[in-house]
């Protein structure tokens, strides 16, 4: 580890190892998104994706790629990000590997909103996408109320939160139970985590919320978030205003979530598996914030390439892959976690 000091006085610390997991899960995402744009019934090499997507390419090329291919990649990619970024904020707030949207409720409060645009309201995609973002902003509001009792503490934000995750499934059950046939189909597609036809439409909303989120989470509260982990009392004292930079996080980390739902659905796992992974690799105490997002978006655009390709003629919706892997490395955390006497 070294620190590098800017003119400014301000200081930057480099984690060699921390900085080539990152690198190295980027570079992975970026590889299988290349591969993923350039097969399909009309097969490109990479030198050819590549090459279109510099504007060198044919027009038929660039069609494919730039209208039908890159928006999927692109919202692969972004959601995978999108949702590690959120869980890493979340298990460095409630400082517990556990504490990830999928156990926390706001993917469920997402899947309502979307169920209730899609049976009570009969909208379209649109209405979907505004139902999952309202439905988990609502959630994440609820959940942050019920768990305030004088500040906020982490393991009564889980247990607020599981309890809310039971409600909500339960609300999502009632909702199937009373859609049409069509519309119940469509329902679970949606909930299961797809990326079939997924457009700039739909990757737009989310890339333009992660140009303004990432940097705050990243430039404006990384630094006292590995205070925190320290403890509020510890951190408090070294001048963080622990209330206030909690607020921020889980805000911008509940819009995520909603947004990323919104682009595709409510991907099982990655929010949970994803920031683990990058700490093991990078082996860095703190969040690991940057490391998580590169996993994020290699595991989903790896799962979304496996998905469309190894199963033959038989596309899997993404959340199908994500939803096995992240399920067994569900069981292997807990069987960790009760072997160290944490739970």
């Amino acid at each position: 580890m070294s620190v590098i000091r800017t003119a400014g006085g301000y200081s930057v610390t480099l984690r060699p190892r921390a900085f080539l997991a990152g690198a190295g899960c980027a570079v992975l995402a970026l590889v299988v998104g290349v591969l993923a744009i350039g097969s399909g019934e009309y097969p490109m090499a990479p030198a050819d994706v590549i090459r279109t997507l510099a504007g060198q390419g044919a027009p038929a090329d660039a069609f494919i790629v730039n209208e039908l291919r890159l928006p999927r990649t692109a919202t692969a990619l972004s959601v995978g990000a999108a949702l590690a970024l959120a869980g890493a904020v979340f298990q460095a707030v409630v400082r517990n590997p556990l504490g990830s949207p999928d156990v926390l409720g706001f993917t469920h409060g997402a899947a309502t909103g979307a169920l209730t645009a899609i049976v009570i309201v009969g909208g379209g995609s649109a209405a979907l996408a505004g139902g999952a973002l309202t439905g988990g902003v609502v959630t994440g509001i609820a959940v942050y109320g019920l768990a305030w009792r004088g500040g906020m503490h982490g393991y009564r934000l889980v247990l607020v939160g599981i309890g809310v995750a039971a409600m909500l499934t339960g609300v999502n059950g009632y909702l199937l139970t009373k859609a049409q046939i069509t519309e119940a189909g469509r329902a679970v597609l949606w909930m299961t985590g797809s990326l079939d036809g997924r457009g700039w439409d739909d990757a737009a909303p989310l890339l333009a919320a992660m140009a303004v989120l990432v940097p705050v989470v990243l430039l404006g509260c990384e630094r006292p978030l590995r205070m925190m982990e320290m403890g509020d009392d510890a951190a408090a004292a070294l001048g963080v205003r622990v209330q206030r930079v909690r607020l921020v996080l889980l805000a911008a980390a509940v819009l995520l979530v909603a947004l990323a739902a919104a682009a595709a659905g409510p991907v099982a796992f990655v929010a949970l598996t994803a920031p683990q992974l990058a700490r093991r690799l990078t082996k860095a105490p703190g969040p690991n914030l940057l490391p998580a997002m590169c996993m994020g978006a290699a595991l989903l655009v790896t799962a979304d390439f496996c998905a469309q390709r190894v199963f033959g003629e038989r596309e899997l919706p993404v959340g199908v892959v994500t939803g096995v892997l992240g399920g067994g490395y569900l069981v292997w955390l807990l069987a960790t976690e009760r072997r160290a006497g944490r739970i």
